[in-house]
């Protein structure tokens, strides 16, 4: 059996959300499909006219499906975990916790932005968390990630985080 924020029961998890893609989203990639459907049956008339459609319009909605699959999670067991996709952290590790809000997130995956940090970012999602690690064995200085409640993941990691740090350790 895997251990992964996705088998989890509800009782372990402290918070749960998929950055799936909005639906006002989904028209772009449909009309690029049906468009580039309509080109293939242009250029090669002795296809069935039905066969373009038929492959690139599924294939357009699995892409966009698949490009929403990304949960953030954290998950209270033996030992409290921050979940991303599927890496994830023990929150032992957190040194401190930021809010990148909308308006910084283009400096902070520019000319901020450390290469070997963890990043998930979804465009069609505004704000993000930092998430700077105290592991002398990781080489990674910080998580980066895209969440739709960027202040109830903060609250939730920086409050985890103090308890474990004070020695109180819920269970």
């Amino acid at each position: 059996m895997t251990d992964n924020a996705h088998t989890r029961t509800k009782a372990d998890l402290r918070y749960s959300e998929r950055l799936f893609v909005p639906l006002w989203h989904w028209p772009a990639p449909l009309i690029a499909a049906a468009l580039l459907a309509f080109q293939i049956h242009y250029g090669y008339p002795s296809l069935p006219m039905w066969l373009p459609y038929a492959v690139l319009l599924p294939l357009a909605v699995a892409v966009t499906l698949a490009l929403g699959r990304t949960r953030i999670a954290v998950v209270e067991d033996d030992e409290p975990r921050l979940w991303v996709g599927q890496a994830n952290l023990p929150l032992r590790y957190i040194a401190a916790v930021e809010i990148v809000p909308h308006e910084s997130k283009r400096q902070a995956l520019g000319p901020e932005f450390d290469p070997a940090a963890f990043c998930v970012h979804k465009p069609w999602i505004r704000s993000m968390v930092r998430v700077h690690l105290d592991d002398p064995e990781d080489p990674t200085p910080y998580w980066i990630f895209s969440t739709r409640r960027p202040e109830r993941v903060a609250a939730l990691l920086s409050d985890t985080h103090e308890h474990a740090d004070n020695g109180d350790h819920r269970g």
